[in-house]
């Protein structure tokens, strides 16, 4: 799956109603996660960020772009956010399985489609840029809306990209782009006396005035503050530590000190983790020591959902089969947790709240251990992979490199039999929640058992491919055993759950 975060800024930030027409409208095309939604009423202006497969993104800004276009009258907007368009601005950033190019793409789609359909004339922006004084989304947006209204049509320099070569009436023009990950930076300098301060900094501190790379800054009064307003557009270049020290050495130099700082939407870790080391001086530090990391690489083996699906695509032999029953069963455990929890603290079911505490713990330990053997199996399969490589010209080099075979083998095998234990627990579990649990949930117990016969099933097929593989067909034959009995144990839980499940919704 291509997945792309899209951050649509939209001129408006005073009326919630509208806000949330626009979000809604967003979040109605099936796959968007809706990530933040950050407003501020003094820039008059909101910052949508979502995430959606690359088939997904372009529909979703699309409506976005057209509620705002019928909600939102430029003529009547005043903000101290520099704008354009009632969608002032809505680039595409690449996250996971996703290039600059298909952001490109989608930008160039998009245009067309807001252009064509909603008469907005739109300009592309960043990366997705067709001539080189559009790339700057400041260069575009000079004199805003009302100097747009008088040049579009008129100034050779200002016929769009897409749509018609004047400006919308009401929603003014829109940019539109491709581009890395922007961190949107304030640093407030006290009231907004300081204004003057304000302005002069940020005119030092941004890229077009000599100061940091990557930095764009303006100077404006927000809430009666005088704030330096950054966009940093690659805080590998600029990080947010530098960006304050720039304007805190600036400020200071004119006798004013900084307040306080805000970050508007979303940031990476690393740049937050970055600015803490720098300021705190920390030596040889590394996110393998943040506690939440070393916690989801325990319990998922560090990876997403969508990049383990896209891992499992490719054509790397691992994560393979093994992995992914492993991590069938392990959402077989959270189904079991899900049902048992629904049916703690419910009046109905007292007289089984004492089972289903136990049978939720118990589904937590199975669920945390399946998680950590989609990793375990791929491990093993490594260690397979390693030995059939050790040398063989000598005798001596073939006897190690049989026993190696052999020993990877045999722990090959052995990870997915432990797989297919623990869906067997899984699969009892399942039908005791089925059996026992809140009715209203009986289909979810079916499922967790269904999902754990299939994981067990699949473990065991990885244990007799293993074993068969072995140069001594008999070394492995207590696992295959095993195997086969841990088969027939799961089908029968699964059995006793589905028969809960017809007994509750058959008639």
């Amino acid at each position: 799956m291509k997945l792309i975060e899209c951050v649509p800024n939209f001129s408006e930030g005073r009326h919630p109603e509208i806000i949330a027409a626009i979000r809604d409208a967003i979040a109605s095309v099936p796959g968007v996660a809706m990530l933040d939604v950050s407003s501020d009423p003094s820039h008059n202006r909101t910052v949508v960020t979502f995430a959606a497969p690359a088939e997904q993104a372009v529909r979703a800004a699309f409506n976005g772009i057209a509620k705002a276009r019928e909600l939102i009258d430029l003529t009547a907007h005043t903000g101290e956010h520099p704008r354009i368009g009632a969608t002032d601005v809505c680039p595409f950033i690449p996250l996971e399985g996703a290039t600059m190019e298909d952001c490109v793409a989608l930008a160039r789609e998009l245009g067309k489609r807001v252009g064509t359909e909603l008469g907005i004339p739109v300009f592309l922006y960043e990366r997705a840029a067709t001539r080189p004084d559009r790339a700057n989304l400041a260069d575009i947006r000079r004199g805003e809306f009302e100097k747009a209204r008088d040049e579009i049509g008129t100034n050779p320099d200002r016929v769009p990209d897409f749509g018609p070569n004047k400006i919308h009436p009401t929603a003014g023009a829109t940019v539109i782009g491709a581009r890395p990950f922007l961190v949107a930076y304030n640093v407030y300098l006290g009231p907004a006396s300081n204004l003057a301060v304000a302005k002069e900094v940020a005119k030092v501190v941004r890229a077009s005035g000599g100061g940091l790379p990557s930095v764009k800054g303006l100077g404006l009064e927000v809430d009666g503050q005088a704030q330096v307003s950054m966009n940093l557009t690659d805080t590998d270049t600029t990080p947010i530590w530098r960006a304050y020290d720039a304007v805190k050495l600036e400020a200071e130099k004119r006798g004013v000190s900084p307040t306080w700082s805000e970050i508007v939407g979303l940031v990476p870790a690393h740049a937050l983790f970055e600015t803490a080391v720098h300021h705190i001086q920390l030596r040889g530090f590394s996110s393998e020591r943040v506690l939440e990391h070393k916690v989801r690489e325990a319990m998922t083996g560090g990876e997403t959902l969508s990049g383990f699906v896209e891992a499992v695509a490719s054509s790397a032999p691992m994560p393979g089969g093994g992995s992914v029953v492993a991590h069938v069963g392990a959402l077989g455990a959270a189904l079991a947790e899900m049902v048992a929890g629904l049916t703690i603290g419910r009046k109905k079911y007292v007289a089984v709240e004492g089972e289903m505490k136990e049978l939720a713990a118990r589904a937590v330990t199975l669920g945390a251990r399946l998680a950590a053997l989609v990793k375990e199996d791929s491990d093993s399969y490594a260690l397979v992979s390693a030995a059939y490589k050790l040398q063989k010209e000598t005798p001596v080099q073939v006897a190690a490199r049989d026993a190696a075979i052999q020993a990877a083998l045999m722990k090959a095998a052995a990870v997915p039999l432990e797989t297919a234990r623990a869906c067997v627990a899984v699969a009892k579990l399942a039908a005791s929640c089925a059996q026992n649990g809140n009715t209203n949930a009986v289909s979810d117990a079916g499922v967790a058992a269904l999902l754990a016969e299939a994981a067990c099933k699949g473990a065991a097929y990885n244990v007799r491919i293993n074993v068969s593989s072995m140069s001594d067909p008999h070394a492995g034959r207590e696992l295959a055993d095993e195997a086969a009995a841990l088969v027939h144990e799961c089908a029968s839980a699964a059995i006793d759950a589905q028969s809960a499940v017809e007994r509750a919704i058959g008639a």
